[in-house]
């Protein structure tokens, strides 16, 4: 395999700011920028550099209670638990930044992520799962587009006053619950003005095709599979992958053994060559432009043959021994995510 460098990986999605804000570890930030004694989790500046993870979008999720209603699904937070959990964890990678040396950069555009990554600092860009938190009148996607928030998915798996999150389940279609509110639809109508990118990774069926309907910019699931592999209700359907190709957008591949298994067994000895496969049905059928990593790191079980970020060369090779060549590591390690953000976000 070509030195690492040349494949340096732009990733679609993390939780490491949700590890950080629930850690009991007063000193979490600073062992998140210098490794720490115990590395925790999947993701910090030091494991990241020798991985070759060079950025990514950087999720602000606020956690549901572990109650699930009577059909399994997760209740919605209220909307001041929301905005605390947002407003924090925005806070917080702010603080990232000003306290990394330069270690970590908050990007607004697609200049601001290649300028990160050319001198070495990790291209954050601040991405919201779940917009409990903004209300009916779009007040605080204002503010928060002017702290840096550059993507934001209207839901997570559960309803909310814009849209219909897709429950968890298996085997089932996303199509589950109705389309996009009309609070959802000015919400999309304003992410597009303020080239705030749309995901749709948690959004059910008749939801995703509101947001095509509606959408000028290219649809992005930033962390789904394929559902014609692995049927749960969060992949995607043919019809899905076949839309976000036309628009020239793009699937971030979900690292989460469930998403993965055909079965949607947790299991941690699943060989990576499973990924592959999905990586390999999304490329013969919208072709390798569309799919890029939104490995999902700090937010769910992964296989055992990746430990955390440092094994980004150990996927990469994978793909190499399935017969990927240069060019085409390329575009799934960084290029296509870096084309649609420009597309997007401009710069």
């Amino acid at each position: 395999m070509p030195s690492l460098p040349d494949f340096p990986v732009f990733d679609g999605h993390n939780d490491a700011l949700l590890r950080l804000w629930r850690s009991p570890d007063p000193q979490a930030i600073g062992h998140f920028l210098d490794g720490g004694a115990d590395p925790q989790g999947h993701i910090d500046l030091v494991r990241a550099r020798e991985g070759g993870l060079a950025g990514g979008l950087c999720a602000i999720y606020v956690p549901s209670e572990r109650v699930l209603d009577d059909q399994g699904n997760w209740p919605t937070p209220s909307r001041e638990d929301a905005l605390e959990a947002t407003t924090a964890m925005a806070g917080l990678l702010h603080r990232l930044e000003a306290a990394s040396g330069g270690g970590l950069s908050l990007c607004r555009t697609a200049a601001d992520i290649r300028a990160a990554m050319a001198r070495g600092s990790f291209a954050a860009v601040m991405h919201i799962e779940g917009a409990e938190a903004i209300g009916a009148d779009l007040d605080l996607l204002y503010l928060l587009h002017a702290a840096g928030l550059r993507s934001l998915g209207p839901v997570w798996s559960r309803p909310n006053i814009f849209a219909f999150g897709v429950p968890f389940r298996h085997p089932h279609s996303p199509d589950i619950g109705p389309g996009l509110s009309g609070h959802g639809k000015a919400l999309v109508r304003a992410c597009n003005d303020l080239k705030i990118m749309l995901d749709l990774s948690h959004l059910n069926e008749a939801g995703f095709w509101d947001v095509a309907r509606l959408s000028d910019a290219p649809l992005v699931a930033s962390h789904s599979n394929v559902h014609a592999i692995c049927p749960h209700s969060r992949n995607l359907t043919d019809a899905q992958l076949d839309a976000i190709g036309d628009t020239g957008g793009l699937v971030g591949i979900n690292f989460g053994v469930m998403f993965l298994t055909p079965d949607s067994r947790r299991d941690l000895a699943m060989d990576l060559s499973q990924m592959v496969r999905h990586v390999d049905y999304i490329v013969e059928r919208i072709g390798i432009e569309h799919v890029a990593f939104g490995s999902d790191f700090d937010g769910t079980t992964i296989p055992a043959a990746l430990r955390d970020c440092r094994d980004l060369p150990t996927l990469l090779a994978a793909f190499r021994t399935a017969g990927y060549d240069d060019a085409s590591l390329r575009k799934l390690s960084h290029e296509n995510w870096l084309r649609v953000l420009e597309r997007t976000l401009g710069g």
